[in-house]
């Protein structure tokens, strides 16, 4: 690399590595994982850094960090984890662990399937915006800054992208619909 990619890495990247470590955290939910997550994308970084424009780069550093946190879990976890019945023996597997041997544990399990489902059913621009507020905790005006998008746009996209996430789960029965929460209020 040359001097001019040395100085842009300590430019743009080094400024960033706490808001990246903080995503990757919420990310892993594990500090190791998160440390490694976020050393990968310092890599790839660093390699690209020649091509990189300057012009936002929280947010290229996020999109390198989420594309990287996905391969890494497509290398982890093959589709075949979705079976419910793979999923059932996880459960019986290992009785002794008090999480795993709860009774409602099957549903919770296929709860989070469900929603993994309606969250790879949004397109990439609400996807974007419910993965940086809603799962790796940023402000509206950081996720507007990563996405280089104005705040409102963000607002915009979350309350549709939701939206879209209820409704996901609503036809998949995992959480209720309008008629369920009359009959419920009219219930003594």
């Amino acid at each position: 690399m040359s001097r001019d990619a040395d100085a842009a890495f300590e430019r743009y990247v080094l400024p960033e590595v706490e808001v990246m470590l903080r995503v990757a955290q919420s990310l892993t939910r594990n500090h190791a994982d998160a440390e490694d997550l976020v050393q990968d994308t310092l890599i790839r970084a660093y390699q690209a850094i020649d091509r990189f424009d300057g012009r936002y780069p929280r947010a290229w550093l996020l999109t390198i960090l989420r594309n990287t946190h996905i391969n890494r879990n497509r290398r982890r976890r093959p589709e075949l984890l979705r079976d419910p019945d793979v999923q059932m023996e996880r459960l019986t597997a290992s009785p002794e662990e008090d999480e795993a041997s709860r009774p409602d544990r099957f549903v919770d399990l296929q709860f989070d399937a469900d929603l993994e489902d309606a969250l790879a059913s949004l397109s990439e621009p609400f996807a974007d915006v419910v993965q940086l507020v809603d799962i790796d905790g940023l402000a509206y005006a950081e996720a507007a800054e990563a996405l280089g998008i104005p705040v409102g746009t963000v607002m915009s996209r979350l309350h549709r992208a939701r939206r879209k996430i209820r409704e996901h789960l609503r036809r998949t029965g995992a959480a209720p619909t309008h008629d369920d929460l009359v009959d419920a209020g009219r219930q003594p």
